[in-house]
Order: C-alpha cells, then sequence, then structure tokens
C-alpha cells in the first residue's frame, strides 16, 4: 500500500508481467506454455480456480422453472422504521428435481428472502442464528453505520458455541502460526480483535438505506469462512427502490425479474460439495491446494434453480443480475433460437441507475457485481425461446438459463434517454491525496496466501485511514482476476491501465473487476460514516486466504 504511484506502479506493473505465483499447479497452468500466470488467465478469463463436477445426475437445461424468491414482509412499521426477522438455520430443500440438498438459508430459502425498501427509510433487520457456526451478515453495497456493517469479527454466536476456541494455524501457512498476531489461524473466531462485538444467538442490523435506488445484496461475511457460508446458502437480495426512478416507466411488475447466478457442485448424496478442509467450517479455515485460486462449480443455478426456463412476454423486461458466485466471472449474451443476438441495454450498475443507457452485445460479470439491464423481447417469434449464454463457459457452463416468449402484450414501459441525474462528479484535482494497492498472491509464514500491499489480512491493524468527506483517487493492481470491493462507498472508474474505461464501468460502483496484469483507477468521497470498514477481493476464497484490508474514516 503506497502513496507514491510512480515508484511503486513501475514495480506492480512489472510483476503482473513476469511474476509466476506459487499456486502455478493450483491453478492449473502449465509453465511450459511460456507465459506468465497473468498472461495465461488472461486468455482463460473464466479460470480463476479449479472446478469440481457433480457425482449426482444433472438436469437437461431449461426444464425447470425459474423461481421468485419471496418478498419478506416486515413484522414493524412503526416509528418510521420497517423492522424484519430472518432465522438463520439449516433446511433441506428441492435444488436438483428428485434430489434434496441440506442448505444454509436465510429463513429457509435458498435465496434468501428478498427485503424491498425506499430511498432514506431506515430499516433493521433482527437477525437470529440457529446454524451450528457462528456468522456475520454484511449489506453489500450498503452506506451503513460501522456497527452494522457486518465486520468479519463481530460475531452472532449459536447457542452453546464458546466464547474462545483454541486457534487453529490457517492450512496456507503450512503450520508456521498466525500472521500479524491474530487474522488467519483463529477459526473465524475474532477473539484476537480487541474491537470485536460479538453477540450470541441474536443481532439487529440497522440499515439507514440514504443511498440511491439500486439493487444490494446480503450475505455471511464471517472471517476465514465467507466463501463456504455464501456457498452453503447464505445469500439473498435487497432492493432500495425511490420515486423519482418510479417515474421514469422502466419495466415493472411482472417484467422486472431478479436474477441471482451462482455455480455449485453436487456429491452422490445431493449434497453441495466443496472443498473445504474443515467441512464442519468450525475451526480450520481453507481448501484443498487445487482449490486455492477459487472454487468452481459445474452446475449454473438462477435465484436457486439449475440452468432455469422463465415464460415471458413479447415485451420489455428489467433484469436485476447478480453475480453471487464465489470465484466464476460471466460474459453473458442473449441469443434467439434464431441465433439473432438480443441487445443487453444497461440502465444501472452495482450503485443505481446511469446517467444515461449504454447498450451492449455482450457483458461481462464478476463475483459481486450487479447490472441493471432491460431486454426487448418484443421482435421474438411466439414460442421461440432467448437463451443467456455464458461467453466464457464451457460445456454445462455456457448455457445460464432461457425465457420462453409465450404471448403477445400491450408494453407501455419504456427505456429513457437520461435515466438519472444525481451521479456525483468527483474531480481528480478535488482529491487529498492518490494511493496504489497491489492484488497478488504471495508466500505469508512459507505458505501461499493473497495478498493486498504484501500483507495479509489483520483485524488489529490500521490499513489506511481516511477523513470523512475526503476525496481520494486509488490505483488497483492486480496479478490475476481480481473483482476488489469497497464498503461503505460507491466509487467511479476513471481508467484501465492508463486507457478510458470500459462501457460496462459506466455509472456508480462498488466493485471493479480486475482482470489478469491489469490496473485500474477509482475516486471515490469517503462520506457517510464514521468507523472501521474493509476493502477486499469479492473471489471468495482469496478474501478468506488474506486478501482483506482495513480502512478507517475518521
Amino acid at each position: 500500500m503506497s502513496e507514491q504511484p510512480d515508484e511503486r506502479s513501475r514495480s506492480a506493473r512489472g510483476m503482473a508481467r513476469r511474476q509466476v505465483l506459487g499456486i502455478g499447479g493450483a491453478l492449473g497452468l502449465m509453465a511450459a506454455t511460456g507465459l506468465s500466470t497473468a498472461a495465461a488467465l488472461s486468455r482463460r478469463p473464466s479460470a480463476t480456480g479449479a472446478e469440481l463436477r457433480s457425482a449426482v445426475p444433472l438436469p437437461p437445461p431449461f426444464q425447470v422453472p425459474l423461481p421468485l424468491p419471496p418478498v419478506l414482509k416486515p413484522v414493524s412499521t412503526s416509528g418510521g422504521i420497517d423492522r424484519y426477522e430472518i432465522t438463520q438455520r439449516e433446511a433441506s430443500l428441492e435444488i436438483l428435481p428428485g434430489v434434496r440438498t441440506p442448505l444454509w438459508t436465510y429463513g429457509g430459502t435458498f435465496p434468501g428472502p428478498t427485503i424491498e425498501s425506499r430511498r432514506g427509510r431506515p430499516v433493521t433487520v433482527a437477525h437470529r442464528n440457529e446454524l451450528p457456526v457462528p456468522t456475520v451478515v454484511h449489506l453489500h453495497g450498503g452506506r451503513t453505520p460501522a456497527a452494522s456493517d457486518g465486520y468479519p469479527t463481530d460475531l452472532v454466536l449459536p447457542a452453546g458455541w464458546p466464547e474462545a476456541a483454541p486457534a487453529k494455524p490457517h492450512p496456507a501457512m503450512n503450520g508456521h502460526g498466525t500472521h500479524g498476531g491474530g487474522g488467519h489461524g483463529m477459526g473465524g473466531h475474532g477473539m484476537n480483535d480487541p474491537r470485536a462485538v460479538v453477540t450470541r444467538l441474536t443481532r439487529d442490523y440497522t440499515f439507514p438505506l440514504d443511498q440511491r435506488p439500486t439493487l444490494l445484496w446480503y450475505h455471511d461475511h464471517r472471517m476465514d469462512f465467507t466463501a463456504p457460508a455464501i456457498w452453503r446458502g447464505l445469500a439473498g437480495s435487497h432492493i432500495v427502490r425511490d420515486d423519482a426512478e418510479e417515474a421514469l416507466g422502466l419495466p415493472a411488475g411482472r417484467h422486472e425479474l431478479p436474477l441471482m447466478i451462482a455455480d455449485r457442485a453436487f456429491d452422490a448424496d445431493g449434497r453441495l460439495d466443496y472443498p473445504a478442509l474443515d467441512p464442519t467450517l468450525r475451526e480450520r479455515p481453507g481448501v484443498r491446494g487445487s482449490y486455492l485460486a477459487g472454487v468452481l462449480g459445474d452446475v449454473i443455478l438462477v435465484n436457486g434453480a439449475p440452468w432455469p426456463v422463465h415464460e415471458v412476454d413479447a415485451a420489455r423486461y428489467r433484469l436485476r443480475v447478480l453475480n453471487a458466485s464465489n470465484a466464476r466471472h460471466y460474459d453473458l449474451e442473449a441469443v434467439g433460437d434464431d441465433g439473432r443476438r438480443l441487445d443487453l441495454v444497461q440502465i444501472g450498475a452495482d450503485q443505481g441507475l446511469l446517467a444515461a443507457p449504454v447498450t451492449h452485445s455482450h457483458l461481462p460479470i464478476a463475483p459481486a457485481e450487479r447490472y441493471d439491464v432491460v431486454i426487448d423481447f418484443a421482435g421474438v417469434p411466439i414460442g421461440s425461446r432467448v437463451r443467456i449464454v455464458n461467453r466464457l463457459g464451457s460445456g454445462r457452463t455456457r448455457d445460464v438459463m432461457a425465457f420462453r416468449v409465450a404471448r403477445n402484450v400491450r408494453d407501455d414501459s419504456r427505456v429513457p434517454r437520461v435515466l438519472s441525474n444525481d451521479l456525483p462528479n468527483w474531480r481528480r484535482s478535488e482529491a487529498v491525496r492518490v494511493r496504489e494497492f497491489s492484488f497478488r498472491a504471495g508466500r505469508m509464514h512459507g505458505g501461499h496466501g493473497w495478498l493486498i500491499g504484501g500483507l495479509p489480512f489483520d483485524p488489529a491493524r490500521s490499513d489506511v485511514t481516511v477523513g470523512l468527506g475526503e476525496v481520494e483517487v486509488w490505483r488497483l493492481v492486480a496479478d490475476v482476476h481480481h473483482p476488489v470491493h469497497l464498503h461503505l462507498v460507491g466509487f467511479r472508474v476513471l481508467s484501465r491501465s492508463g486507457r478510458p474505461p470500459l462501457p460496462h464501468d459506466a455509472g456508480l460502483k462498488d466493485t471493479v473487476s480486475l482482470r489478469p496484469g491489469e490496473s485500474a483507477e477509482i475516486i471515490t468521497r469517503f462520506d457517510g460514516y464514521r468507523g472501521r470498514y474493509l476493502f477486499h477481493c469479492h473471489n471468495a476464497e482469496h478474501e478468506d486466504m488474506g486478501m482483506m484490508a482495513n480502512l478507517e474514516v475518521i
């Protein structure tokens, strides 16, 4: 981590070009190709890790109906605050037809129930933990006070969980102990963090939601165990709405669909397969060696259903797309039965509406990114099908889902030329400083890890301190694929490797997908709230293996 970009940036660029990672074998890339790991991955953009193969028979694509997650109703709306209750519990659900799969859930469903709220109207969600392990809830993309942001050591302990537990060394450290006096190796307990706020059984999370209307999502953020907890089912959507957006005339009602895309794999008993070193997820974090770069599944789920199909009208549809995969990247394309490609009209990004629509022929989406997209089915023959394809996939992972056009209807929706005029216009001249951060693999205590600025995560260390209201420019440098997420704030992408941003970088984001060997400059204002926050890679396996850093807003 540095505030002197020139010297460090030359070094980082050189490292990205020539670095041979210690996890080369885990990535499954052969040095004999003559390419660096970064260059090799740039030619195989979906190869962020090893792929698990399901041992149970899988259904054919486009047979299972698309489920729509239930919208959670508040238990109280008094005092200008909407109050919700969610119980985190184990459940056995049918994901593959005829097969029961044990899951960890929010409220007994996968995905968890959708929360719909209004801009500026606070929400409190009381989470009760009836799972066998501690949990933490993070509202991804929320402008949230630090006490409710879901810091990884602010645990909610289940009944009977000991207040403290013996530390186990992280497997990436080969038994050489913990780093930084208590990062990984705490077994996710957080007891080595003097600032941790640990509660038993229940915790209230309060979200002011004083932010632009958008699609957020909530998920587990427990230290060292985020990846397997999300994989087991702890994820759900949260939509923020307001009057101005609703007045635009965008597709709404049944013509608005939330689509949570996630890959998984299943063992012979129908359970979710995951290469955890400790299947109980109680004390020993980490995955088997070949999955250190990320875990990929061979089944593509949308809203918890494998390769689903949805019946649509010949009209415009607004698709609220979330990549909730641990490590898999997608490049989405809409293709009709006749081979014709439909336009993907992007109207929003992670943090809400764009200033104006951007039309794509295909749209890349990294883990944790969200895109608000309109597809017009009006020109598609009745009875025919439009497939959503992943251009980065192969075999079964090339298909995502399908729409079957069923009927002609009157469509009064529209996509206006001007969508929003409230996007921040921070200027580089306003920035009080420029910082640089490298995201790369490295050695830590004799083993392999994923580092920011050469350091693995340590909750007891302060990495970056910013003043409330200050504008900063950050330069992010990657070795391989890293979707970088900032808590609390949204940002604008200024450039990629010294060139203009890509078309899908438009708007206000909270996660930027760095490609192998790439750098990106972002600009943001650290407003909202004081306190301790995070920034990290949202490849969830990278995150669990050290690729997080502390951000203090003072």
